[in-house]
């Protein structure tokens, strides 16, 4: 095997990297990608962390969103569950 790299004219290296650095980008971009299709990517998730002890900490509008937030990803839950639930009915 030394003498396979030996014997490669010089600068080979350059396109190991590349390939290497190609795969590192095509493997960002499907997680980046993958993380958009499953609801990671939430602004509002802050606003899960807090319950209804906290109503005096914030404001008003501050609270209303905290619930609606809080609402969706019940739903979200519910959803997954429910898809999840399905496939294993489905045996998959």
């Amino acid at each position: 095997m030394a003498t396979f790299f030996e014997t490669l004219p010089d600068g080979w290296s350059i396109y190991l990297w590349l390939i290497i650095g190609a795969m590192i980008i095509v493997a960002v971009l499907y997680w980046i990608r993958w993380g958009a299709q499953n609801e990671q990517f939430d602004e509002d998730i802050k606003y899960v962390i807090f319950d209804e002890r906290d109503q005096d900490k914030m404001t008003p509008e501050e609270f209303a969103k905290s619930r609606s937030v809080i609402d969706k990803q019940i739903e979200s839950r519910k959803r997954h569950l429910a898809a999840d639930l399905e496939r294993h009915k489905q045996g998959v």
